[in-house]
C-alpha cells in the first residue's frame, strides 16, 4: 500500500521501519490524513505475523511541529453546524468522536502487541510528543537545538492524545501538573533525566539503537498496562496525594485566576484519570478536551496565539514586490539598556552588529549587557562557552559612526528626546550608504515628524522594541507618512531574523501599544484618586487578565515618563486632552516626591535592596478619599481596565492606526500582557458582541465619564450585528 505522508519498509530483522516525511511542508504535522494512514499502517504492523515491531522516525530535521490546529478548526466548524441542524446532543456527539480519533490511534499502537519505537531526530511538539510517548521506548539523536514538549496550554488547550494520562503515569504528580500547566519545552538532557526520553544516540545511530532495542526483546506493553503497577507518586486519595492535589488547585487559582478553563481541566483531568484504569481515563480526557475546544477561550487564543503569530511571523504584512534581502550587518546607536538588548538579540541571530555610543567607554559597558546574558545562558546550561565567544564576535562597540558604512539597516536606540535623537541620526546619515534603512526605536515621537531629519524619509521607518528585549517577543513596526516599501519589507525581515513577531501600524501620537496601554495604567490612576485601595487596584488587574496591576506597570516603564508624556500631550494638544486627577497625582509622585518607578528604587511601590518589593505605605495620604473595598464591585472594575483597553484600540482601527486586525489582537497580548484568554482587545470585543460591548461602555460613561464613550464605528457595529474580523477581514497576501 502506497502512503501519502509515510514510507513503510520491512528489514530482514522484521523489524518495521515507519518514516513521517510529509510532501510540500518543511515539519510533519498531525491532520487528519496523517491520523488516518498512520492508524492503516499500526493495524498492518499488528496483523502481519512478518513483523516483530516498527520503528517511526522522520524523514524531516525534525520529528513533529505537532497538530495542525486547522483541524480543530473543521472540528469546531462541524460541531457549530450540527448544532444548527440537530442539536446540541448530536453535536457534542460527533465533537467527541472527532476529538479521540488521535487518542485512539495512540492508544491502539500502545497495545497491538507488537513493540513500538520513537526514533526521535529533532524537535517532537504537542501531538508529536504524544506519540512518541505511546511507543514503548524513545531513543533520540544528540541535538542541541532538539526540544520536547506539550505547549498546547498556551493556545487555551490541554493535549488531547493521551499525553496527560501518560505523563501523570510517567512523573510524580507535582512533577506532571507542572510540565502539563506551564507548556514549557524540555532540552534533551532534562527529558532524559525526567525519564521521558529512554537513550540519547548520535544522530547516525538513531534507527540502529531503536531496532536493537527490538531485537533486544522490547516489550510491548506500557508499564501501566502490566499487573501490578503502581502510580509515582501513590494513590490520588493517599497521604502523598492529599499533599499535592489540594496546594496544586491553590496555586492554579493563583496563577491563572480560573481565566483559563484550559488549566482547570488538566488539573481535573490529571486527578481523575489517575483514579482509573488507562483506557477509562483516556476517555475521560477526551471528554473535556471536546469541552475545551468549544470555549471561547481555546477559540480565540488558537486564533490570535497560533494562527494570526504564524501568519505575522511567515510576513503576512511584508510587500510581496520587495525582493527578499537577508539583514548582515546593522548599526545600533545607543549603547544603553534597550540598545545593548537588541545588539544581543541581533548577534544571537548571527548579524554583525556596530554598537555606537558617545564614547569607548559607555559602548563597551553596552556589549558587556550581551557578555552577562550569554553568561547567564551558559550557567543554566543553556548555551556554551563556543556560542558565547560566536556572539560576542559578532558585536562591535565603538564611539566611530565610521562604523556604519556597510549597514543593511540602523537602528536608533538614545535616549527619548527629539534634540539627541535628532543629533544621532545626523551623524549617522553621513556615514551610511543611499541604501541603508534608518528604523527609529521611539515608543512615542512620530515617525513622520523625525523623518523630517533624515535625507531620505523613504528610508526611515518606526521599530518600536520592548524591554526587555531578550525577553519580550513583539516587534511595533512604525510607517511614517513617506516611509517606502523597501523599509518596511527589511524591518519585517530584520524582526524575522531575530525570531520576534512584527506588527504594523501607521504614525500617530503612542501608536498603537503605547496609546492602549497608556489607558491601562491611567485607569489605575484614576481608580486611585477615586480612593479605591492601591492593593484592590493592583489584584483586579491581575484578576482580569493583566501580568501585573496598572500602577506596578507604571513603576516598571517609569513614573516620570507617564508624567513627560501627559506634559507633553497637554502642551501640543491642549487641557482637554488630559485628565486633571491623573496630573495631580503623577505631578505630586514625580516632582514633589521625586518617586521616579522602579529606576530608582521607589514609585508606586518600594523597592528594598533585599527583599519583595511592596505598596508604598504613602498612596494611602495621596487620596483625599478612601473608599471602602467590601464596597466596590470587583466585576465593573475588572470591565473598567479590560474595556479601556479594548475601546481605544477600536480607536486606533477607526483611524487607521491599525489595519490588520491580527496584529491589534496578538500585539496586545505580546506588547503588553492583555488577558490572553480573551484573544486580545479586538477578540475581547468580538468575543462579547458589538451590542454587548457598547452598552458596557454606554454604562462606565455614564459613571465615569466620557473616556468610555463609545466611538461611531462601535456604534454603528452595535447596529447591524458586525465584529471586526468579519468588517475588516485579513488582506490574504503571499508569505515572504
Amino acid at each position: 500500500m502506497a502512503y501519502q505522508n509515510f514510507t513503510f519498509d520491512v528489514d530482514t530483522d522484521g523489524i518495521a521501519i515507519v518514516t513521517w516525511n510529509m510532501p510540500g511542508r518543511s515539519m510533519n504535522v498531525i491532520d487528519a490524513k496523517v491520523t488516518e494512514e498512520l492508524a492503516a499502517i499500526v493495524e498492518r504492523v499488528a496483523s502481519e505475523a512478518a513483523i516483530k515491531g516498527a520503528v517511526l522516525t522522520s524523514g524531516k530535521d525534525a520529528f513533529c511541529a505537532g497538530a495542525d490546529l486547522a483541524v480543530l478548526e473543521t472540528s469546531r466548524r462541524t460541531f457549530a453546524e450540527l448544532m444548527k441542524s440537530k442539536g446540541e446532543e448530536a453535536a457534542n456527539k460527533q465533537l467527541f468522536e472527532d476529538s479521540r480519533k488521535f487518542s485512539l490511534l495512540a492508544r491502539r499502537m500502545e497495545t497491538c502487541g507488537k513493540p513500538w519505537v520513537a526514533a526521535i531526530n529533532g524537535t517532537a511538539m504537542g501531538g508529536g510528543f504524544e506519540l512518541a510517548l505511546a511507543c514503548h521506548h524513545r531513543v533520540a539523536s544528540d541535538n542541541d537545538k532538539t526540544r520536547l514538549g506539550l505547549p498546547e496550554i498556551k493556545v487555551g488547550l490541554f493535549p488531547g492524545g493521551g499525553g496527560t494520562q501518560r505523563i501523570a503515569r510517567m512523573l510524580q504528580p507535582a512533577d506532571a501538573l507542572q510540565f502539563l500547566l506551564k507548556g514549557d519545552q524540555l532540552r534533551l538532557s532534562r527529558a532524559k533525566a525526567m525519564k521521558l526520553v529512554d537513550e540519547v544516540v548520535p544522530q547516525a545511530d538513531l534507527v540502529a539503537k531503536a531496532k536493537a532495542w527490538i531485537k533486544a526483546g522490547g516489550t510491548a506493553k506500557a508499564p501501566w498496562d502490566v499487573d501490578g503497577f503502581r502510580l509515582p507518586g501513590g494513590q490520588v486519595y493517599s497521604k502523598g496525594g492529599m499533599m499535592v492535589f489540594p496546594p496544586a488547585n491553590a496555586l492554579y487559582r493563583r496563577e491563572t485566576y480560573d481565566n483559563y478553563p484550559a488549566a482547570r481541566a488538566v488539573m481535573q483531568v490529571v486527578y481523575e484519570g489517575l483514579q482509573l484504569p488507562m483506557d477509562q481515563a483516556l476517555r475521560v480526557e477526551s471528554r473535556y478536551f471536546a469541552k475545551i475546544l468549544r470555549s471561547p477561550e481555546a477559540a480565540a487564543m488558537i486564533r490570535s496565539l497560533f494562527v494570526s503569530m504564524q501568519e505575522l511571523n511567515k510576513g503576512a504584512r511584508r510587500p510581496t514586490e520587495v525582493p527578499a534581502k537577508p539583514v548582515k550587518k546593522i548599526g545600533v546607536l545607543g549603547a544603553g539598556f534597550m540598545g545593548a538588548g537588541v545588539a544581543y538579540v541581533s548577534a544571537q541571530a548571527g548579524i554583525d552588529v556596530m554598537l555606537i555610543d558617545r564614547d569607548q567607554e559607555t559602548a563597551d559597558k553596552g556589549k558587556a549587557h550581551s557578555q552577562k546574558l550569554i553568561t547567564d545562558q551558559i550557567n543554566r546550561g543553556r548555551a556554551t562557552a563556543a556560542d558565547r565567544d560566536a556572539l560576542l564576535a559578532h558585536i562591535t562597540a565603538t564611539p566611530d559612526y565610521a562604523a556604519l558604512k556597510d549597514c543593511d539597516l540602523i537602528i536608533e536606540a538614545v535616549f527619548e528626546d527629539r534634540a539627541v535623537k535628532e543629533e544621532v541620526i545626523a551623524k549617522a546619515q553621513a556615514a551610511i550608504g543611499k541604501e541603508t534603512i534608518f528604523g527609529s526605536n521611539t515608543s512615542t515621537l512620530p515617525i513622520t515628524s523625525l523623518a523630517k531629519s533624515f535625507k531620505d524619509p523613504k528610508r526611515f521607518i518606526g521599530v518600536h522594541f520592548f524591554s526587555p528585549v531578550d525577553r519580550m517577543m513583539l516587534v511595533e513596526v512604525i510607517l511614517g507618512k513617506k516611509t517606502g516599501d523597501a523599509a518596511l519589507a527589511t524591518a519585517l525581515d530584520y524582526a524575522r531574523a531575530i525570531r520576534k513577531t512584527p506588527i504594523v501600524v501607521n504614525d500617530s501620537r503612542g501608536f498603537y501599544t503605547s496609546r492602549v496601554v497608556g489607558t491601562y495604567i491611567r485607569e489605575g490612576h484614576l481608580m486611585l484618586a477615586e480612593g479605591v485601595p492601591a492593593a484592590m487596584i493592583e489584584n483586579v488587574g491581575r484578576l482580569a487578565g493583566m501580568p501585573v496591576g496598572p500602577l506596578s506597570l507604571n513603576d516598571e516603564v517609569a513614573v516620570d515618563l507617564a508624567w513627560k508624556i501627559l506634559k507633553a500631550t497637554e502642551a501640543d494638544l491642549g487641557p482637554k486632552a488630559i485628565d486633571e486627577r491623573q496630573k495631580t497625582l503623577l505631578q505630586e509622585m514625580v516632582e514633589k516626591r521625586g518617586r521616579y518607578g522602579r529606576k530608582n528604587g521607589k514609585g508606586f511601590y518600594d523597592y528594598p535592596q533585599n527583599g519583595a518589593k511592596r505598596l508604598w505605605p504613602g498612596l494611602a495620604d495621596l487620596q483625599a478619599t478612601k473608599l471602602d473595598p467590601d464596597s466596590l464591585d470587583v466585576e465593573e472594575l475588572k470591565a473598567r481596565l479590560l474595556a479601556i483597553q479594548a475601546l481605544e484600540s477600536a480607536r486606533c482601527i477607526e483611524q487607521g492606526v491599525v489595519t490588520d486586525m491580527r496584529e491589534a489582537d496578538v500585539g496586545s497580548i505580546l506588547g503588553f500582557g492583555f488577558a490572553p484568554f480573551t484573544g486580545g482587545t479586538i477578540s475581547y470585543i468580538d468575543g462579547m458582541g458589538a451590542k454587548a460591548f457598547v452598552d458596557l461602555c454606554n454604562r462606565l460613561a455614564k459613571k465615569y465619564g466620557a473616556r468610555f464613550k463609545p466611538s461611531k464605528l462601535l456604534r454603528d457595529m452595535a447596529t447591524t450585528g458586525d465584529s471586526f474580523y468579519l468588517r475588516f477581514p485579513p488582506e490574504k497576501r503571499k508569505a515572504a
